[in-house]
Formats: structure tokens, C-alpha cells, sequence
């Protein structure tokens, strides 16, 4: 008589294997996601309440829901907020400028040594950001190693100067945000596929003409990732103008540091910061809007 073995371990059926499988997700995204409710939700949550809040580090904060302090930081500091959006979009677009040659001619006629190139123009930024930033102080000083030998040799007055001018604050964008804008540029148009190219020529398009209507719109992409990179980062950033610039460059990043640091007024420095956030979510959807959003799906995908 036939005896029927049993076995060892129950049988995973179909239905227990898809049950298990569909926590698997959620258990892979929980390092992730306790990272952000930690360090960014948490954060986002307290400068939100201290907006709407009244009181001093001493006396301690009451949450009323104040709106005063939203009224104030517009009236005040309207023009610093202005300030900063125009330098920072004057940045992305020189950045813009720069970077896609750059990435263009590595993508393109790197060859072999495409990772040696990336890694030249990564090489400065293993340098901490301040000493980059403080750098630039001695090339763009009066009498530094630009402006002075342009003096000498007569091609500049000795009056003319480029520190604590808008310039300078731009130049120190452009500069610290280079590497954000060239590494999403060379993925996108490292990604273009060179039959594609290969056939424009084929019917007849000229460099100028295969450039502007196959290379850049298949680089869209790393143009619209780039973006978001450099924009935001550029409208937000404190360090350039407190270096570079002087009392007529002050951007919005610097009225929220001596805000929060220097006065302690939290409610103002919340304020600031929830206003700042607002505008570059606005100016980000319209942008996207603009300029479509099919395209850093496609890239993220």
C-alpha cells in the first residue's frame, strides 16, 4: 500500500505568496520613508507652526494661528524676495548655458575617458562650499589675480569693481551649481539614441538644425531636472551674498539666517521660510506647466 509522504513545510498557496509579496514594497520603503517624516515632514511641520506663533525665546511660544507675521515679512522684505528670485534665475540660465556645451561635447565625443571628464568637473566640489565660495573673494577682489592684472595693463580703471555687486553674487551661483546642471544634462543626452541623429543627417538637416530640433528636445529631460536642481537651490542660497555680495545684494536666504540665528525671532524666520517655499512650489508648477511634465517623468523613469 502506497504511503503518501507529507510535507516538511506547508504549502505557500498562490493566495499567502501574493499576500506576503504585497507587503514586500512597503517594508522596502520604510527606511525612505522614516527619513523624510523624521527630518523633513517633522521640520516642515514646526517652521509652519512657529509662523502662526506669538511670544520670544524667553517667554515661550504661544500657537494663536497669527497671520501678522506673514503681513510683515511681505512688507518688509518684498524686495530681498524679489532680489533673490531674479539672481537665482539669472544663475540657472548661465548655468544653463555653460553646462550644456559641456555635457553636449563629453556625451558626444568623450570617448573613453567620458567618467575622467565628469570626475574633473566633480574634482574642485570635494572642496567645502565655503572655502570655494571665500576663493572667489581673492579672484574678484579689487586688486586680485583678475582685476588687478587688468588694471596693470590698462583695460580696467582703477575704480571699477566686481565684489559686493550683484555680479559677483551671480558668478558664485553659477559657479557652486555647475556640477548640479552638467551631470543630468550628460544623462539625458547620453540616453539620445545616435541612429536618431544619424538619421537627420541622412535626410538632409544641417548640424544647427539637427541640434535644435533632435538633440535639445530629446535632452529636455536633464534641461527640466537641471532646473529644479539649480533654481531652487540658487533662490535659497545665503552663502554667496554674504560673501560676495554687500548691502545691496542681500538675499531673502540672508534675512532668514540673521532672523533665526542673530534676532531669534522664529516667527519672522518661519514666516520667510514658509513664503520662500510657497513661491518656488509656484514657480516650479509653472514652469512644469509651461514646458510639460511627460519629460522629468521620462527621465525619472
Amino acid at each position: 500500500m502506497e504511503q503518501h509522504l507529507q510535507p516538511d513545510h506547508p504549502v505557500v498557496t498562490p493566495r499567502r505568496r501574493r499576500s506576503r509579496s504585497g507587503f514586500a514594497p512597503y517594508l522596502l520603503s520604510l527606511p525612505a520613508g522614516t527619513w523624510l517624516i523624521v527630518f523633513f515632514v517633522v521640520p516642515l511641520g514646526s517652521v509652519l507652526m512657529f509662523s502662526v506663533a506669538v511670544g520670544n525665546p524667553f517667554d515661550g511660544y504661544t500657537y494663536t494661528f497669527h497671520l501678522g507675521e506673514f503681513r510683515s515679512a511681505i512688507s518688509l522684505y518684498h524686495t530681498q524676495m524679489l532680489r533673490s528670485f531674479f539672481y537665482g534665475t539669472a544663475a540657472t540660465v548661465i548655468t544653463l548655458v555653460i553646462a550644456y556645451p559641456v555635457a553636449y561635447w563629453i556625451a558626444f565625443h568623450g570617448g573613453r575617458h567620458k567618467a575622467t571628464f565628469l570626475f574633473l568637473i566633480l574634482l574642485p566640489f570635494f572642496v567645502s562650499f565655503v572655502i570655494r565660495t571665500v576663493a572667489w573673494q581673492f579672484l574678484l577682489s579689487d586688486q586680485g589675480l583678475v582685476l588687478g592684472h587688468l588694471k596693470s595693463w590698462g583695460l580696467l580703471s582703477e575704480n571699477a569693481r566686481v565684489l559686493s555687486t550683484p555680479w559677483a553674487v551671480i558668478a558664485g551661483l553659477t559657479y557652486n551649481n555647475l556640477p548640479f546642471y552638467v551631470l543630468p544634462l550628460y544623462v539625458a543626452i547620453e540616453k539620445i539614441d545616435r541612429r536618431v541623429v544619424r538619421a537627420a543627417n541622412d535626410l538632409y538637416a544641417d548640424t544647427a538644425r539637427t541640434f535644435s530640433k533632435v538633440i535639445v528636445p530629446l535632452s529636455s529631460p536633464g534641461i527640466f531636472a537641471g532646473f529644479l536642481l539649480v533654481f531652487v537651490t540658487n533662490v535659497g542660497d545665503y552663502v554667496n551674498a554674504a560673501l560676495l555680495g554687500g548691502t545691496g545684494t542681500t538675499m531673502i536666504g540672508n534675512v532668514i539666517q540673521t532672523s533665526f540665528f542673530t534676532n531669534q525671532d522664529y516667527p519672522m524666520a518661519s514666516a520667510l521660510s514658509s513664503l520662500l517655499m510657497l513661491l518656488l512650489l509656484i514657480a516650479i508648477f509653472l514652469y512644469s506647466r509651461t514646458f510639460g511634465t511627460d519629460a522629468i517623468q521620462e527621465y525619472a523613469g
